[in-house]
């Protein structure tokens, strides 16, 4: 009987520093059909790589009700797998920040118009 090997790419999870917004603002572009970034773009806080590849990232949005949530925009071709470990990764980040951007909804509805602003510059 034989044994099928089969190889995983590597997936990892990481914060969003400054300089992954072109590609995070690029992928954005893609996933909504759009040339200008708008407020749903939020404030990217994790990021989901295979290899040296972005596949998605969790973002800080304004929810309808005024609070404070997050989005999760991926390419279509990320597996359910890795969709949903990367969602379980963004939800436990979520919960243990305390920064104002994660817990003040007026804090972060000025971060989202500055990062929108700067990103259509």
């Amino acid at each position: 009987m034989e044994t099928k090997v089969q190889y995983q790419e590597q997936f990892q999870c990481e914060e969003v520093y400054i300089s992954d917004m072109l590609v995070l603002k690029n992928l954005f572009l893609q996933i909504q059909k759009t040339g200008k970034v708008n407020p749903d773009f939020g404030i990217p806080f994790l990021l989901a790589k295979k290899k040296s590849e972005v596949i998605a990232f969790a973002s800080l949005v304004i929810s309808e009700n005024g609070g404070i949530t997050f989005n999760i925009y991926n390419k279509s071709d990320v597996q359910h797998s890795e969709k949903k470990c990367f969602i379980s990764r963004a939800e436990h980040y979520f919960k243990n920040k305390n920064t104002p951007n994660f817990r003040n909804p007026e804090q972060l509805k000025n971060s989202i118009y500055r990062m929108v602003s700067w990103l259509n510059q």
